[in-house]
């Protein structure tokens, strides 16, 4: 007799707390294979494929497309072994501990395989209902045993879909890792260290930033309706996904830093003009976002308390060496903030291949959580909407963000004269804790001047 084995949400990564099924992968009376994936869910920070840690047939799926789910919810249910298990070898679980995930390395396969019948009479079913095999006992899943620190034979300790994929992304063998979370349990900054490691790279601010949570540490996962109801006389819309995660950071920079905005006109025209002849030269265009983050970089070489952070727990402001560009990117799931890793070491071709990639995986919505995460300092064009400026909100715990107005043609005092130019507003919000106005108003106008004379900024180079 087959036994029926509940495969329920696991932790999609740390401070995540809930996820909405995008789109289901299999069907109940489909066969899955040990860790094939059987949803693809949304969370605040990207989209993910969730494998299931047992093989054997499908026997019903809890929730339709577009429910948001808790983490620890009831997922599918799963039968294994015995007749209705499938063909012989896949109904096996996988070896693992820990909540429900697997621990094969290779990708698993998608095909659909059914198997047989859905029900004893025919009858078709409706999607993302829970739907059970007739005759299927249920059996409630075994609680898990507290996980060791894995040996090299043994089950891998890893709860989040997330840390292993990253893991498979960069060829990190899991088995070899030892985890710093709880009872050895493997967490993404033991992944991000064994790639810094391999890569022959210094431990640095990488995986610093505080995960953007979706909920309260402590408190108990609430499910939430994927509608909310009218009331009165508006319509109440869940601040959740994307919008919810954005919502809790804004509200905690608000709250966490006290911060302060200056602003500068510059006349950009001669920076166009250099662009227009980079461009003419041949080979790759040349972004004007990438030289923005070309000067970025070389101003936060003269003024690197802008590239810090403020510990508050030691009360140390921490200084960066290394420089990770975030810029902000409205997608149609809402404001991401990917991450150029390393742009201080990147020339502006370099930028502009990485800002577009960076782009169309946000507009695609296949970002992962290591693009989102561990940036130093953001660049924000807000001129793309048409606007002149803004009081940019600093992306907690960052110390700055560079705001971009529209460039447009104004006139403008050049050697003397009235003229027509093409003016900028340039508008800096800086955490007052790491430096004082003049620090800010330094950085300001280093990068107004660069884009006026684009040949300043070859002095440092």
């Amino acid at each position: 007799m087959a036994q029926v084995l509940e495969f329920r949400l696991p932790d999609l990564g740390e401070g995540l707390t809930e996820a909405e099924i995008v789109r289901w992968l299999v069907q109940v009376g489909d066969v899955v294979a040990v860790d094939q994936p059987v949803v693809e869910v949304e969370t605040a920070k990207a989209m993910v494929e969730v494998p299931c840690p047992y093989g054997g047939v499908v026997t019903a799926r809890f929730g339709e497309e577009g429910t948001e789910l808790p983490v620890g919810a009831p997922l599918l249910t799963v039968a294994v072994g015995g007749p209705e298990g499938g063909p012989e070898g896949a109904a096996e679980g996988s070896g693992n501990v820990l909540v429900g995930y697997g621990t094969q390395a290779p990708a698993a396969r998608r095909r659909r395989v059914r198997a047989g019948t859905v029900t004893a009479d025919g009858r078709s079913r409706r999607p993302g209902t829970a739907e059970a095999v007739p005759g299927a006992p249920v059996a409630a899943p075994a609680p898990s045993p507290a996980a060791a620190p894995a040996p090299v034979d043994g089950p891998v300790p890893v709860i989040s879909p997330l840390v292993r994929k990253l893991a498979r992304d960069n060829g990190v063998d899991l088995r070899r890792l030892t985890g710093s979370g709880p009872d050895g349990l493997i967490l993404r900054a033991d992944v991000e260290d064994a790639l810094r490691t391999r890569d022959g790279r210094a431990d640095t601010d990488l995986g610093r930033t505080v995960p953007v949570s979706a909920g309260t540490a402590g408190e108990p996962a609430v499910p939430v309706t994927a509608a909310a109801p009218r009331a009165g006389d508006g319509v109440r819309i869940p601040l959740k996904g994307v919008r919810g995660a954005v919502a809790d950071k804004l509200a905690r920079s608000r709250r966490e830093i006290p911060d302060a905005t200056c602003w500068v006109d510059a006349d950009a025209t001669e920076l166009l003009r250099a662009r227009t002849a980079m461009n003419a030269a041949g080979g790759p265009k040349i972004s004007l976002l990438a030289l923005l983050a070309r000067i970025c970089t070389a101003a936060l070489a003269r003024f690197p308390e802008l590239n810090s952070y403020v510990d508050t727990e030691a009360r140390e402001i921490v200084r960066l060496d290394r420089v990770h560009l975030g810029f902000a990117a409205q997608t149609d799931r809402g404001l991401v903030v990917p991450v150029v890793r390393d742009a201080h070491t990147r020339d502006a071709e370099s930028l502009t291949a990485e800002f577009a990639r960076l782009t169309e995986a946000a507009r695609t919505a296949t970002l992962t959580p290591g693009e989102l995460t561990g940036g130093t300092f953001t660049l924000n064009n807000y001129g793309v909407f048409g606007v002149d400026g803004s009081t940019p909100i600093v992306n907690h715990p960052e110390a700055a963000m560079l705001g971009v107005g529209r460039i447009v043609p104004k006139p403008w005092v050049h050697e003397g004269e009235l003229a027509v130019r093409q003016v900028v507003q340039l508008s800096l919000t800086f955490d007052h804790r790491v430096c004082d106005g003049g620090t800010a108003g330094g950085f300001l106008r280093y990068v107004a001047d660069c884009a006026e004379q684009p040949a300043v900024l070859l002095r440092t180079l």
